[in-house]
């Protein structure tokens, strides 16, 4: 017996979509048709519903306003036609029989006209976005988990609180993230030397490197604060309750029988978006989070916009540039008379002509005209050609005038060479101030200059990016490969501090271990060794260190 399907039960074809209501923005009188569509908007924003042809007309911007009305009525029809508006008989200003007969309609927005008009806003909104580098999105972040901490650890959390900070939190988090690509996407877009001037460009860019150089360092602290929040409510399995209260707040309005289904989908939409919050400033197995990935790449801009800046600068200073060159070639191609001046300018621009150098005289050019030789002769059969001794021996026949003095560049040669002389000298130094001798307390480490502190905030921002919950030792290696950091937290509640000329950080105390990847271990196992010191266990599930400007 063959089975039957009922119809329920059947896969849906999904429909078609209907894209006509994009029509109009390809159609002749395109500029006209998206004011009409504006002005049914700016309606809506009124609780404006329905809009006679003369109301659109009054609404239109009076110095591109069609002077005949009967522009806009034809204006209106099409849009009908094509399922942006829809017509109704205007029935309200009939007095007489005769008004029955005559064409009234009133007009107003449909579901798909609607649509597409949202669709080419966000189309324009993302267009005309520049994007940024929130910092105040990191520090929002880091106060809603905190929030939900406390949150989390009431017997009986609040729903509302939890619903509230959880919103909070994805929409912060959601802006942090769009704004981040299109703030990446713009810059590397100024890094081509795309729409931008380059008189702009040279007073842009040290606010740039300022702005990028801010965020890194507030990535860096925020950003292992982040994580170590996030890991302390997914430690606790705090986390799966407080989104179960977010759904089922938000499904309470559901209808009765949809309401199950509705709070599951709600359950999956909260967790599909703690865990891009998760993956999006803790690192994973093989798997590098994207903060981490956004610190690389905006390290990565600044010597790429060094590199822009000393592009120009050559550019500037009268070396050859062949984009240029050839953009100016291709003008002049445009811009050439006939085809005949265009050959004459190809040959000129690429040697399209005779040998320069096989100059022949008289006697040889009248000997080739008693006795010519077809193009197709081969070339080791043809008949040499004479070539004078001297052309041969000087290859010019002609004396060269007085070179060009040639620009003595060797005191900006002498002064950029003192300059990367003095950053290798310290940054050498500052390594050599930050290596240790085998692990040893943080709080031992003592007073840093700014150089060695800049270089161990770093440090200590690739070692918190790589620290997961649970995590009692971890280890990572600079950017550029030069240092290596080993940091272990302890469990004697001990604070260090670290002295700066800027000020005093402090934090609970770890066992740090650097290393200096140029030398290696070799000097340090060299060395006799030194008497032990005592150290403390180390402290299971304890937190990255943590610290605070004061």
């Amino acid at each position: 017996m063959a089975s039957q399907t009922s119809p329920a039960s059947r896969p849906r074809r999904p429909a078609a979509v209907d894209y006509t209501p994009f029509v109009h923005l390809t159609a002749p009188n395109v500029a006209l048709y998206r004011q009409v569509m504006r002005a049914f908007l700016a309606a809506k924003e009124r609780f404006a519903v329905h809009l006679r042809p003369e109301d659109v007309h009054a609404a239109l911007d009076p110095a591109s306003r069609p002077a005949d009305l009967d522009a806009v009525t034809q204006a209106l029809d099409k849009l009908v036609e094509w399922g942006n508006l829809r017509a109704d008989p205007d029935h309200a200003r009939v007095t007489a029989v005769e008004d029955f007969y005559r064409r009234r309609f009133i007009y107003q927005l449909t579901r798909a006209g609607e649509a597409a008009e949202a669709a080419l806003g966000t189309y324009e909104e993302a267009l005309g976005r520049r994007g940024e580098l929130q910092a105040v999105a990191l520090h929002d972040i880091v106060t809603q988990l905190r929030a939900l901490l406390v949150i989390a650890a009431e017997d009986e959390p609040d729903p509302a609180k939890t619903y509230v900070a959880l919103s909070v939190l994805t929409a912060r988090f959601t802006d942090l993230a769009d704004n981040a690509r299109a703030f990446m996407g713009s810059l590397q877009r100024t890094i081509d030397l795309h729409d931008i001037e380059v008189e702009a460009f040279l007073a842009y860019k040290d606010r740039l490197i300022q702005y990028l150089e801010r965020f890194i360092q507030d990535l860096i602290t925020l950003g292992g604060r982040i994580a170590l929040l996030i890991g302390e409510l997914e430690e606790q399995e705090r986390v799966g309750p407080l989104l179960r209260l977010a759904a089922a707040r938000e499904a309470a309005d559901a209808a009765p029988e949809d309401a199950e289904r509705a709070e599951a989908m709600a359950y999956e939409r909260w967790a599909a978006r703690w865990s891009g919050l998760t993956e999006w400033f803790v690192s994973g197995e093989g798997r590098e989070s994207q903060a981490r990935l956004l610190r690389g790449r905006a390290l990565g801009s600044i010597p790429q916009l060094l590199a822009v800046v000393r592009q120009l600068n050559e550019r500037r200073a009268g070396r050859s540039d062949r984009s240029a060159d050839f953009r100016t070639l291709a003008r002049w191609f445009a811009q050439a008379p006939d085809d005949a001046a265009r050959h004459r300018l190809w040959r000129v621009a690429f040697g399209l002509q005779s040998s320069r150098h096989l100059t022949v005289d008289a006697d040889t050019l009248a000997e080739r005209t008693a006795s010519p030789e077809p193009a197709s002769t081969p070339w080791g059969e043809a008949p040499p050609l004479r070539i004078s001794p001297q052309l041969r021996r000087t290859g010019s026949y002609e004396r060269r005038g007085k070179p060009r003095r040639v620009a003595d560049r060797g005191e900006a040669k002498r002064r950029l060479a003192e300059i990367a002389a003095r950053q290798t000298e310290q940054s050498r130094r500052a390594r050599e101030r930050l290596t240790t001798d085998g692990p040893v307390r943080l709080s031992r480490l003592g007073g840093l200059d700014p150089h060695a502190f800049q270089l161990f905030l770093r440090l200590l921002g690739d070692a918190l990016a790589t620290w997961r919950p649970g995590t009692v030792t971890t280890v990572a290696t600079s950017g550029d490969g030069s240092m290596e950091i080993r940091l272990t937290a302890l469990d004697d509640g001990s604070t260090a501090e670290v002295r700066t000329p800027d000020g005093v950080f402090s934090g609970p105390d770890h066992l740090i271990d650097i290393v200096d990847l140029t030398v290696g271990r070799s000097d340090r196992a060299a060395a006799p060794p030194s008497a032990p010191v005592p150290l403390p266990n180390p402290r299971r599930h304890a937190p990255p260190h943590r610290m605070e400007h004061r």
